[in-house]
């Protein structure tokens, strides 16, 4: 799979959406504002069930320009998509190694669980350990571990985050990380300079998609500005977590 497409529905009130069709392409990075309520959820759950004009909205996804078929479409919806929600919760009782190679073995891959943990722990400014237990671990960092996962395990081109803003890791390295990878990555967010990071963004409101926007040179040169202090916003927050002045 190397692009998705999707194809309008309708609004909250039953009103045609005002686009015509959506590419997104692998390798690359979305981002989906709008107000809470907008539908921004929605958009993500179309996606991931890649939807047939059967879902709530009435869109379609299309994979490389086709449909999918009903028979096929929970497989390849979990062969293709993987989702990291806002809430982090695992039921297995195990440690952050044996998890890494159970998953490799369901995967029928070779995972190192050690190199997994090491580019875990450059997102995180809490480290993770391989003898830790799944349940141990704070949000964040079961957020990072699962963006390792999904980049050095989990084979699914199309990666679909909720606010990673709020899971207190690198979200720049975070993104960086999968896009290397060649994963489409969608991310819904309420942040300026999370929004700025990509180069094109779908604009959610009233259960629709109103806009799909190129980001302009002179949001080029305010998403520097937004660098600027998100790194000192990082650097503040670690002399913080270590009870340092911060002035």
């Amino acid at each position: 799979m190397d692009c998705i497409t999707i194809l309008p529905g309708r609004d909250k009130h039953g009103q045609p959406e005002p686009f015509s069709a959506i590419d997104l392409y692998r390798g690359h990075l979305y981002t989906i504002v709008g107000n809470t309520g907008s539908g921004k959820s929605r958009l993500i759950k179309d996606i991931e069930q890649l939807a047939q004009g059967d879902s709530v909205t009435g869109r379609t996804v299309l994979l490389d320009g086709a449909p999918v078929s009903r028979a096929c479409r929970q497989t390849m919806s979990g062969q293709l998509v993987a989702h990291l929600g806002q809430n982090m919760r695992f039921v297995l009782d195990t440690t952050v190694e044996e998890f890494s190679l159970l998953h490799g073995q369901c995967r029928d891959r070779q995972v190192d669980p050690g190199e997994i943990l090491k580019l875990v722990n450059t997102i995180t400014p809490e480290p993770v350990a391989l003898e830790q237990s799944l349940n141990q671990l704070s949000g964040g960092q079961s957020r990072a571990l699962m963006i390792g996962d999904i980049a050095l395990i989990c084979d699914s081109p199309i990666v679909l985050i909720d606010e990673i803003e709020n899971a207190g890791i690198d979200k720049e390295k975070a993104l960086g990380l999968l896009r290397h990878q060649e994963k489409l990555v969608l991310v819904v967010t309420h942040d300026p300079h999370t929004a700025l990071l990509s180069k094109q963004r779908i604009v959610l409101g009233g259960g629709a998609v109103k806009a799909v926007v190129d980001r302009s040179p002179a949001e080029s040169e305010l998403y520097r500005t937004l660098e600027e202090e998100y790194r000192r916003q990082r650097h503040y927050q670690a002399l913080l977590r270590k009870g340092a002045l911060l002035a």
